[in-house]
């Protein structure tokens, strides 16, 4: 293309440019060239697009021939060396190691302007705590974990402080190690380094400053100086005052919190003066001594103010709150912890519903723990109809874990106290429902252990059915939180009972119930006779027409049906359902529904409602399972308003039953006693089958709490005027003693169930600041140990031992303390002899009327006595004797030569009276009789007390005493002539025939110790009695000290030899150091939660490894299942193996125990492991389906499923176990057993969550 010239430019062209802008097309007109400048170029950027796709070639390079973690790190074989050399890789070591940077020691703050607020500055400021993590503090200052971890929290983590611990810590900082010592920065420092000729010069020099301007401020600040050093000047002054007033006043130590002044208030007051011991800790002790932590509130008095002071609640209910919900309410308010015990339906959710809601209001959490999966199910469905904003945890169900309000069971919340996870930094209540479960025997531990690990921060809401001693339960839990529970408990039942006896059998006599318990809790014998006679007639007739041989305790099945079909006719002719029926066995339950195949209790518009219910329910099983045998009996039976409800029915099916009961859709339900816990279904009528039950050991009667639980069950709220109870009387009517106690008796105390488990001690073993002894000693069971009050008595006692005179220990007294100790031990002896004495036959007849014996007591030393009386009473028994003593002598009270230092020990002579002698009567105590002498009187004891007695009056005291009193004195004083001595003693062994151990022992000690205190030289000295007053004085303070101190330590736990025991049997398996650090195996056990030992033994025995998946899951089902079979297993000869390795491991783990001294046997430890599920085990992890399973075991169905499920979470265990032992393949085997097990009906989402 030809070149077109141009012409230049011209005054009249318009200068024009185009200027392309980047590259995306868009241009823009220059018109304005600056002056001597040509045009722009014309564009800003290259062409093109810039360079955005990534190079295949770099990529595949980087991935493959640079990462470390890809290359193959064991086999480096030619291959491998030949392609170092192809790829010329460089070899960069520092790549494979990471190193997290270490936290910024700053941050930067923000200065405004104080009036606008405006920012003028940012200044750095250093931060506290920076280093602290997961992994080294219990302090909520630490950083939070990782993400991941936040919810469950890491076996590796250090739990948050547990509130009420940290009194401890101030004395452990207080007692200094060894190796520390006190650095005074100021003065005696060192100046030489050693090795070093010259060193530092630390005295002050005057530093010349510059001169500063002078202005207001600097003026002020001097004037400041000056005020300080008139201060500082006037204090130096009164100091030395104080010190001219008292030499060893100490100088009060600079603290910084008033908490360390208290402490050393004790040392200060001590040594002060004695008025100023008196008056000083007086002030601050007064409101401690009187510190109670349970307040009980009283719910009399209706709650007035309720809306003033509460203006806009967090919740509003439809209904107006009863007294005890407003007074719960306000304490929730305050942000107080609170105890509530109600019956069933009083309505004591309301309490935990304003607990969520006031939580969502101030942003924070909640969780509600319950004792049972079901019930959470439960709760979480209620809850998230009203709520929303609602998760639930369980063993194997994790539902929306980020929302405000988290529902679980008590051993989820264990361990994530355990693990330290997040989610306690932002909670607020903690809820525990149904809390008189702290008395299961098995599981009640977990929540003394919950209690004791809640931090300070979380307030605790306690929901319990009424027990006696929640203001006692609820002072322990103030005492280890330090802080005040309000305990609010009501006997009040929104509904009343009534409480009958029923004898029908038959369609004559099926109205035969009679009142036995009215409303107001008045029990009625009367009903009682009546249901006795009815019950008497009929079975005399009975007799008349069979014979007397069907009058036994069981009856046969077919009257056991006719009194079921008599009562459900009645019940349903009086419009009495829903009815639940409380059978204490499955089998009872199953044939008993059976039983009523005849009646039809609901209508065709109920039918098809039951019908689309259950359909829809039963959808998501597969085909085949909905044909199982149980399903389609239940399903016959739900038709026409029957249904059973106990563990051995499918979890799916059980809540099927649960919601159509709630709608009024099932009109009999057979019950047993699970049934009752917790969630709140009431019916209209409660039947008891039998009030006798099996506990596992053996049949009782039901106890109080048990039967109030259940009955209370009748009654709606808002439907029915009085709840019916009705108790069967099929074979006869029940005692009546029984039946009282059963409905009148006090419920179940709340009793501490704490025991040691090794994952508790393992767990806290793991973090230095917690001891497992602090958690023994704030566990329920140690409630009675009062130690605030011990300690005040030990400072007490502490006092008055450094305000005793000194003891005088020199020359003749030099052997004072062994005297004592001697004579100590010899008192105790002869106590001991003369009450084994008292307690014989023989010793009681030598002790008879006559008896000559030695008195000791204040008035009389060494004086001989005639016993005249005997009291009857056998607890404190008394002796009315004759005594002579001096003229002048007889009414003296006091101390006969110094009675303190028990001189008649040593010295056996008998007491002869100087002058004239005379005679007192006194009624002596076993103690004051220190010998029985072989001689006896003949005397006349009626004469010589009254004679006494009318000599003791004012008018007839002049008298001279009768011959009675005469001869038998004259008789005493010559025998004490005669054996100055000392007479023959009756010997208890010899003359007593007293043979047992301890009397024999006796008798030899006391011989020894008596002949030992005649060398003694303290007693030949003239202060002696004086200076064994003090050293009595002083020993049995230091006694009572000693004590004290016993009960105040750890030794006198009454867990503590079981858990050196519990320690002896880890350090022998290895789970921890001689020194108690926890190591490897350890570390596995405590992601463990039952039978730890047995599952960290197998898995460090490599017993699981040559196991196929659905083998190791078979083997591992005999930690869950718990009950006994009739049927075989038939398994795998490899399984055979496991389960002979198993129980050898078992019986290992069991012998360790016993040797360390625990008492389990090693039977009984290997005894608990059952193998009766291998088979179905097996079977199911390898596909078969449900059908056929159950056919293989005599175990119900919903027995199976629920322990495949806790399988399920055994595996997950393992899992994780074999994760930290670095065992992938054992790790993968058990995620394989878990996905093989999870599915079809076993693991059906409850109805509940959905």
């Amino acid at each position: 293309m030809d070149r077109i010239d141009v012409p230049p430019v011209g005054p009249l062209d318009l200068p024009l440019a185009l200027l392309e802008m980047g590259c995306c097309g868009r241009f823009e007109l220059i018109t304005h060239p600056v002056p001597d400048h040509p045009l722009l170029p014309q564009s800003t950027l290259p062409h093109g697009l810039p360079p955005t796709s990534l190079s295949l070639e770099t990529e595949v390079e980087k991935q493959f021939l640079q990462d470390p973690a890809w290359l193959p790190l064991h086999d480096t074989d030619f291959a491998f060396q030949k392609f170092l050399k192809v790829t010329q890789r460089e070899v960069c070591v520092d790549s494979l190691l990471s190193c997290s940077p270490s936290p910024l020691h700053s941050g930067l703050s923000v200065v405004r302007d104080p009036t606008t607020g405006m920012l003028l500055d940012f200044t750095e400021v250093l931060l506290e705590n920076t280093g602290l993590s997961a992994k080294n503090s219990l302090s909520f200052q630490r950083q939070p974990g990782p993400p991941a971890e936040s919810l469950r929290g890491s076996n590796t983590n250090y739990p948050f402080l547990p509130g009420g611990m940290e009194e401890l810590t101030l004395d452990q900082i207080k007692t200094k190690s060894d190796l520390e010592e006190e650095i005074d920065f100021e003065n005696d420092l060192l100046r030489v380094p050693p090795g070093l000729k010259a060193g530092m010069d630390f005295t002050d020099k005057d530093t010349k400053t510059p001169k500063a301007e002078v202005n207001l401020l600097s003026l002020l600040s001097t004037f400041d100086d000056i005020a300080d050093l008139q201060l500082d000047a006037e204090e130096k002054e009164k100091e030395k005052e104080k010190d001219k007033g008292s030499e060893e006043a100490p100088k009060l130590p600079r603290t910084n919190s008033l908490e360390d002044l208290g402490i050393k208030d004790a040392v200060l007051s001590s040594s002060t003066s004695q008025k100023g011991k008196e008056e000083k800790p007086k002030p601050s002790q007064d409101p401690e001594e009187n510190k109670k932590w349970a307040i009980p509130i009283d719910i009399t008095a209706p709650c007035e103010d309720f809306y003033k002071r509460i203006p806009n609640p967090a919740f509003k209910w439809p209904f107006e709150l009863d007294v005890f919900q407003k007074q719960a309410v306000l304490r929730l308010e305050a942000h107080d912890s609170v105890f509530v015990a109600a019956h069933t339906s009083a309505g004591k959710t309301v309490v935990a519903e304003y607990a969520i809601a006031l939580s969502q209001k101030h942003m924070t959490r909640t969780i509600y723990t319950s004792p049972i999966k079901a019930l959470s199910n439960q709760k979480f469905r209620d809850f998230k109809s009203t709520f929303g904003d609602v998760g639930l945890l369980t063993g194997d169900v994790q539902l929306s874990p980020e929302s405000s309000c988290l529902i679980m069971t008590t051993e989820i919340l264990r361990s994530m106290l355990y693990n330290g996870s997040e989610v306690i930094r932002d909670l607020e209540w903690v809820i525990f429902d149904e809390v008189h479960y702290i008395n299961d025997a098995e599981r009640g531990v977990v929540w003394e252990e919950v209690l004791i690990m809640l931090p300070d921060h979380v307030s605790i809401i306690l929901l319990s059915a009424t027990v006696p001693n929640a203001v006692e339960f609820s002072e322990w839990i103030g005492r280890i939180k330090k802080k005040h529970i309000y305990v609010i408990s009501t006997m009040k039942r929104p509904v009343p009972l009534e409480h009958f006896l029923y004898t029908g059998n038959s369609t004559r006599t099926q109205k035969e119930m009679f009142l036995l318990l009215d409303p107001t809790g008045t029990f009625l014998t009367k009903g009682y006779y009546a249901a006795v006679e009815a019950k008497k007639e009929r079975t005399s007739k009975h007799a008349q027409s069979f014979g007397a041989k069907n009058t036994s305790q069981n009856m046969s099945s077919s009257q056991d049906r006719a009194v079921w079909l008599s009562l459900v006719h009645f019940l349903s002719q009086r419009q009495q359902t829903p009815v639940v029926a409380f059978t204490f066995s499955r089998t009872r339950c199953d044939d008993n529904a059976r039983s009523l195949e005849s009646m039809d209790l609901t209508t065709s518009v109920e039918k098809a409602e039951i019908h689309s219910f259950f359909q829809k329910s039963l959808s998501r099983l597969r085909g085949g399972d909905r044909q199982l045998p149980q399903i389609l009996l239940m399903r016959s039976l739900l038709k026409r308003g029957i249904a059973v409800h106990h563990s051995g029915i499918l979890p799916i099916l059980k809540e099927v039953i649960e919601m159509l009961f709630s709608r009024g859709l099932v009109k009999v339900l057979f019950a047993t006693e699970t049934f009752a816990m917790g969630v709140n279904m009431p019916a209209r009528t409660v039947v008891f089958d039998s009030i006798r039950k099996h506990d596992g050991t053996g049949f009782r009667n039901l106890l109080p709490g048990e039967y109030i639980q259940m009955a209370g069950r009748a009654g709606r709220r808002g439907l029915d005027a009085t709840g019916t109870v009705i108790i069967l009387c099929k074979a006869g009517v029940h005692d009546m003693g029984d039946l009282h106690v059963m409905m009148l008796g006090k419920p179940t105390v709340l009793h501490s169930q704490f025991r040691l488990t090794y994952t508790m001690i393992l767990n806290l073993l793991r973090v230095e600041a917690l001891r497992v002894t602090d958690m023994m000693r704030r566990s329920f069971s140690e409630s009675h140990r009062d130690t605030q009050a011990h300690e005040k008595r030990i400072t007490k006692l502490k006092q008055m031992l450094s305000s005793l005179p000194p003891l005088d220990t020199e020359g003749q007294l030099s052997d004072l303390l062994p005297y004592y100790h001697t004579v100590t031990e010899l008192r105790t002896t002869s106590d001991a002899l003369q009450n084994a004495i008292v307690e014989s036959v023989n010793g009681l007849k030598a002790l008879s009327v006559g008896r000559v014996v030695v008195v000791n007591n204040k008035k009389n030393l060494n004086a001989l006595g005639v016993i005249l009386q005997v009291s009857s009473d056998s607890v404190n028994r008394t002796f009315t004797a004759l005594i002579i003593c001096e003229k002048g002598n007889e009414e003296r009270e006091g101390n006969g030569p110094d009675a303190a230092a028990l001189p008649h020990l040593f010295n056996m002579a008998l007491f002869v009276p100087e002058g004239p002698c005379s005679h007192t009567v006194q009624k002596l105590k076993l103690q004051e009789i220190s010998a029985i002498t072989v001689k006896t009187l003949k005397v006349i004891p009626d004469r010589i007390i009254d004679n006494y007695n009318k000599r003791q009056q004012p008018r007839f005291r002049l008298d001279p005493p009768g011959q009675a009193i005469s001869t038998a004195t004259q008789e005493l004083l010559r025998l004490a002539e005669a054996n100055p001595g000392g007479l023959v003693t009756l010997d208890p062994v010899n003359d007593l025939q007293l043979k047992t151990i301890d009397v024999v022992e006796g008798s030899m000690r006391r011989r020894v110790l008596q002949e030992s205190l005649r060398h003694f030289s303290c007693i030949h000295s003239p202060t002696f009695s004086e200076q064994f007053a003090r050293v009595k004085e002083r020993m049995s303070v230091q006694e009572e000290l000693d004590k004290l101190l016993f009960l105040v330590s750890d030794q006198s736990l009454t867990l503590l030899p079981e858990y050196h025991q519990r320690i002896k049997v880890l350090q022998s398996l290895q789970y921890v150091d001689s020194s108690g650090a926890v190591q490897l195996k350890g570390r596995v056990a405590c992601q463990i939660s039952s039978h730890e030992l047995l599952l960290t033994e197998l898995l460090f025995e490599n017993v699981l490894s040559p196991l196929a998946p659905e083998e190791s899951a078979a083997l591992l089902s005999c930690l869950v299942f718990t009950q006994n079979t009739q049927v075989e297993p038939h398994i795998t000869n490899t399984l055979q193996e496991g389960i002979a390795r198993v129980l050898s491991v078992a019986k290992r783990i069991g012998e360790l125990q016993r040797e360390c001294g625990i008492p389990q046997t090693a039977e009984e430890f290997v005894g608990q492991f059952k193998f009766g599920l291998t088979e179905v085990v097996y079977c199911w992890a390898r596909g078969m389906p449900f059908a056929e399973i159950a056919q293989l075991t005599d175990v119900q169905e919903g027995t199976v499923v629920r322990c495949i499920q806790r399988l399920d979470e055994v595996l997950k265990e393992v899992r994780q176990a074999a994760r930290i032992v670095g065992d992938a393949v054992l790790g993968s085997k058990m995620e394989k057993a878990s996905l093989a097990i999870r599915r079809d009906i076993v693991f059906t989402a409850s109805l509940y969550t959905h």
